[in-house]
């Protein structure tokens, strides 16, 4: 049996695949972390007292996961990896699958301090610096560290019945990508390639496809709807809907080559920027109506709220 979790991890995404057998664990993985906190300063500051957001951390130790087979990182985002700290203080992890690797003596970049850079750029460098200090910081919780190249599909054997496709974005941007987080913890500071980098964050997002006796399941990470264009893929029986559900996240060409029988939607409820957007979830409806929410969305006349920790999902 696989049981796919959802999390609700308010603004962000985290997803927790655990395989099943005779009730037993055989293995677990993570795509992504969340974010470092369940407010941000552009939600409202109060939670609903309902609300049940949980740090991916410690979703995993409530569900008694105290070891993870693969942890992958899509793309480095704070509402993708700021959570990873709490997720290194609950597990050790076997493999940890990233399109960069930060080099063994990377120090503090210092995004915040005197160094004369835009906030677009602050921000990028903000986000790896985060990555690299919650890695410098669990020293021995991670055995190894893997880097794609981005340059092409990768193909996972997870288990005897579990496997996954990693999908990359346009092959140009990961090398990119390394050349200009290289050259931030070598001191340089070049607030041109920082800004048109953090504006390229969601193109290079990685997507999976996950298979499992006979059943697909696509997690579409942060990749804008225009990523796939150039994708061939087979109808898929869960869809985590990419980027939150915004209004670049989905087309109808996307919804139609996959043709969700489920699609759930990763994104913190009350967000002031349209995700989910309305158009999109209307949208999904037409190609399914079993579509669900991590966090108590409310759209009236379109959602109502529900209050859990996660989607749970099980397949047989």
């Amino acid at each position: 049996m696989l049981a796919l979790d959802f999390i609700n991890v308010g603004n962000g995404d985290s997803t927790l695949i655990r395989e099943f057998e005779n009730g037993e664990q055989i293995f677990a993985m993570l795509v992504d972390c969340g974010h470092d906190s369940l407010l941000r300063d552009d939600h409202p500051t109060e939670l609903d007292p309902r609300s049940r957001r949980i740090y991916a951390g410690d979703f995993l130790k409530k569900q008694g996961v105290s070891h993870l087979d693969l942890l992958l990182l899509t793309h480095f985002h704070r509402d993708h990896i700021g959570g990873l700290g709490r997720v290194l203080n609950a597990v050790t992890v076997d493999k940890l699958v990233c399109t960069y690797v930060p080099p063994e003596d990377s120090c503090d970049l210092e995004p915040d301090g005197d160094n004369g850079l835009p906030k677009a750029a602050r921000n990028a460098l903000r986000c790896v610096d985060m990555y690299a200090r919650m890695l410098r910081e669990h020293p021995g919780r991670v055995r190894e560290l893997v880097e794609l190249s981005g340059g092409r599909q990768e193909f996972c054997q997870l288990t005897a019945d579990l496997s996954m496709d990693i999908l990359c974005g346009e092959p140009s941007l990961y090398p990119r990508q390394k050349a200009v987080y290289d050259a931030a913890f070598r001191g340089e500071r070049d607030r041109y390639a920082l800004m048109q980098w953090g504006k390229c964050m969601n193109v290079s997002s990685l997507r999976q496809r996950v298979h499992y006796h006979g059943k697909e399941i696509v997690l579409g990470g942060d990749a804008y709807a225009v990523v796939w264009n150039n994708d061939m893929l087979a109808p898929c029986d869960i869809l985590k809907v990419p980027h939150h559900a915004s209004l670049s996240s989905t087309n109808r060409k996307l919804l139609d080559m996959l043709h969700p029988k489920t699609a759930v939607v990763s994104v913190a409820a009350r967000r002031p920027d349209e995700r989910p957007h309305p158009y999109i979830i209307s949208l999904i409806r037409e190609f399914t109506q079993d579509l669900r929410f991590t966090d108590a969305v409310d759209i009236p006349g379109l959602v109502a709220p529900v209050f859990h920790e996660s989607v749970h999902l099980e397949i047989e």
